[in-house]
C-alpha cells in the first residue's frame, strides 16, 4: 500500500529529490515549501513518475502554518505516514556583527519551525499508532564553525530536541524518529544564504550530491535508524571536535576561510531568510557535475551527430 508523505521544503535541495524519490515509489505526496510555482513544478515532476501529490504553500514560521498543513493531509489522503522535514535558511556573518533578525530567524526556522512540525507529526502519529518522523540535522549540530553561529545553534538544538524525542517514543514500537546529518552538499543554500560577513559562502569540500542525502532520508523510512551521517569526513571531523578540541579550534578558522569562503566580495543582503527567491528554486547549487544530465549527454551524443551529419550530407 502507497504511504502518504508531507515533505517539507520539497521545492528546491535535498528535499525536491526527496519527493521525486517518494513519487518513484509510488507514494502519494504532500509538498510543501514557501514558493508556490516551484511547487507546482515538483508535483510535475511528481506527476510524471505516476504520483499524485498536492501542493500546499506554507511558511513553515507562520503560527498554525504546520497544523494547517497536517490538517490539509488529512484531509486529501486520510492520515499521515511519513513527515520528512528538510527545510532550512542559513547566514554568514560574524556573530556580533550578524543582525540579531536575522539570527532570530534562523534560528526559528532551522530549530523552532522543525519542533513545531515534530510536534504536530507525532501527535498524528500517536492517535493512528504508527508513523515515521524524519528531521534533517547537520554535521553542523555535531561540530561548530565560525561565521555561521545561527546555523550552528540551531542544529546543535536540532539533534538535542530529535535525542530526547526518540527516548521518548520508547513506548510507541511503530513511531520512529530519525535524523539525517549530512556535511556540504551540493544545493543552493549556500547561495541562497543571508551574508553579512562580505565575503560569498561556498561548501567546503569534500562534498555530496543532493540525490545521496536524499536516499538516506528514504532510507530511513524503509529501514528507520537512529541518525544516518551523510558526509565522507562527518565522522573524522566529529572526532577531532571531540578528541582534540584544542587543535580543532586552531584550525577550524583557517580551513572555514580558506575552504568554505570565496575570494569574492559581496554585499550585504538577508538572502531568503525572510522571503522566499523563486529563482534559486532548484536542487543543486553548482558546485559539483551533475552526472545525470552528464550521462544523459554522452547517450545522446552519437545520435546527434549522426543527425547534424545527415543534414549537411543533404
Amino acid at each position: 500500500m502507497s504511504r502518504v508523505v508531507v515533505a517539507v521544503g520539497a521545492s528546491s535541495g535535498i528535499g525536491r529529490v526527496v519527493a521525486r524519490e517518494f513519487a518513484r515509489r509510488g507514494d502519494r505526496l504532500v509538498l510543501a515549501a514557501r514558493a508556490p510555482q516551484a511547487l507546482e513544478e515538483v508535483r510535475a515532476e511528481c506527476a510524471a513518475e505516476g504520483a499524485e501529490a498536492l501542493v500546499v504553500p506554507t511558511d513553515i514560521t507562520a503560527p498554525g502554518a504546520l497544523e494547517a498543513l497536517a490538517a490539509a493531509a488529512v484531509d486529501r489522503f486520510g492520515r499521515i505516514d511519513v513527515w520528512a522535514h528538510t527545510a532550512a535558511v542559513t547566514a554568514y556573518g560574524r556573530f556580533d556583527l550578524l543582525p540579531g533578525r536575522v539570527f532570530d530567524q534562523v534560528v526559528r526556522t532551522d530549530l523552532l519551525a522543525a519542533a513545531e512540525a515534530a510536534r504536530v507529526a507525532l501527535r498524528h502519529f500517536r492517535s493512528t499508532g504508527s508513523g515515521t518522523l524524519v528531521l534533517t540535522g547537520s554535521v553542523l549540530g555535531h561540530i561548530t564553525a565560525p561565521y555561521m553561529s545561527c546555523y550552528v545553534a540551531a542544529k546543535w538544538g536540532l539533534t538535542g530536541l530529535v535525542r530526547s524525542l526518540q527516548q521518548e517514543v520508547r513506548d510507541a514500537p511503530d513511531i520512529h524518529v530519525c535524523l539525517v546529518s549530512p556535511g556540504s552538499v551540493d544545493t543552493p543554500i549556500y547561495q541562497r544564504a543571508a551574508n553579512h560577513l562580505g565575503l560569498v559562502g561556498r561548501p567546503p569540500p569534500p562534498i555530496a550530491a543532493p540525490e545521496r542525502a536524499a536516499r538516506a532520508i528514504v532510507g530511513c523510512v524503509e529501514r528507520p535508524r537512529r541518525e544516518v551521517s551523510v558526509g565522507r569526513l562527518n565522522p573524522l571531523m566529529r572526532l577531532g571536535f571531540t578528541c582534540l578540541p584544542g587543535l580543532y579550534d586552531v584550525l577550524v578558522g583557517p580551513l572555514m576561510r580558506r575552504l568554505g569562503l570565496a575570494d569574492e566580495a559581496v554585499a550585504a543582503h538577508d538572502g531568503v531568510v525572510f522571503t522566499p527567491d523563486p529563482g534559486s528554486e532548484s536542487v543543486r547549487g553548482g558546485w559539483l557535475p551533475d552526472l545525470g544530465n552528464v550521462l544523459h549527454t554522452a547517450a545522446t551524443l552519437p545520435a546527434t551527430i549522426g543527425a547534424r551529419v545527415l543534414r549537411r550530407a543533404r
